[in-house]
């Protein structure tokens, strides 16, 4: 059936792909740190506090002092094209498009705070064609504070939308063989490239408050999860493989055993060669690379360890796009 000769072109019958990841700040600057903190920290998923009471020290004391300290702490890890958790989405979504592709599936990604923004990318795709979007947040482990938070600002961004298109969102992947086969494959290669034999490997996760985890939370338990699982294809024993949890934030108790903490004991147990895995996340970004290969081997080397190595993430290697492209292709099933 042909359109009226004055009907306006309208792009559609494409499906979209969207991986978002958490977000990162524009530079390092006070200015960027601190509009990026402040949207960070005013998520109410992930400062579970009154909104009243806590804005105000957000806006005052927090976003006075932390975005100087945050803005030196990234700049030991800025790359010339960014952060490296942008450069790294940037470069699954590439490498994914390229494999799986075409004029009728589009792929690309986003970021929860910071840009580019979820809305912007959702808004791209519509325009492009996209009538069926599927959004594939890249955290393994499901939490409220980052699971959810992804699929509440997708949700926002539809409510402001006349012409909406059909939405997916992808589940949690924290026990799906392919990210298990991706994961060991990836220790494999790192464990093996090391010039020594680790005493201890921690799967250092990062952490969420303990109240979040008794308010039902099911973070915990899928850390556990996909580190027992990790083992059991690996063959090694719980003593070797640990779990514990970093980048807790504020006066409250977080899930333990603390990464630091843990860290700093270790050589008085007689530990003094150790490798770290950070699991929880799919390409290294500041948590991995100065708060575990910077901070964390020092605390280490200064309490009497030997050996350290900070294992890197999947990032853009062939596993990970391997296990993106499985599960984008499991999400899309019906669709494609």
């Amino acid at each position: 059936m042909s359109m009226p000769k004055d009907h306006p072109v309208i792009r559609q019958g494409k499906i979209g792909v969207l991986l978002i990841n958490l977000g990162t700040p524009d530079g390092t600057d006070y200015g960027s740190m601190r509009r990026y903190l402040s949207e960070f920290l005013s998520d109410r998923r992930v400062v579970e506090v009154n909104p009243l009471i806590w804005q105000l020290v957000l806006q005052g004391p927090i976003l006075t002092f932390r975005p100087s300290k945050s803005g030196h702490a990234y700049k030991q890890v800025w790359t010339e094209h960014g952060s490296p958790l942008l450069v790294y989405t940037k470069a699954q979504a590439e490498k994914l498009n390229a494999r799986m592709g075409s004029d009728t599936l589009k792929i690309d990604f986003a970021m929860r705070y910071g840009n580019p923004s979820i809305e912007s990318k959702i808004h791209a795709l519509k325009e492009d064609g996209c009538t069926r979007i599927m959004v594939l947040p890249l955290y393994p482990q499901y939490s409220a504070s980052t699971t959810a938070s992804v699929c509440d600002k997708t949700f926002d961004v539809l409510k402001a939308m006349r012409w909406q298109p059909a939405l997916r969102t992808a589940p949690a992947f924290h026990d799906d063989p392919a990210y298990i086969d991706a994961l060991c494959k990836s220790l494999e290669t790192s464990l093996s490239a090391l010039d020594f034999k680790p005493d201890v490997l921690l799967m250092s996760y990062h952490g969420i408050p303990k109240s979040y985890f008794e308010a039902g939370d099911p973070y915990h338990c899928h850390c556990h999860k996909t580190t027992r699982l990790v083992r059991e294809q690996m063959g090694w024993s719980e003593d070797f493989c640990r779990v514990t949890f970093q980048s807790r934030f504020g006066p409250q108790e977080w899930l333990q055993p603390y990464t630091d903490k843990t860290l700093e004991a270790l050589p008085g147990q007689g530990v003094k060669k150790v490798a770290v895995a950070a699991p929880a996340f799919i390409s290294d970004c500041l948590e991995t690379l100065e708060e575990i290969a910077m901070q964390g081997r020092d605390s280490f080397l200064e309490a009497g360890g030997e050996h350290f190595a900070s294992l890197p993430c999947l990032n853009d290697t062939d596993p990970a796009i391997d296990l993106l492209e499985q599960l984008t292709r499991r999400e899309l099933s019906g669709w494609l």
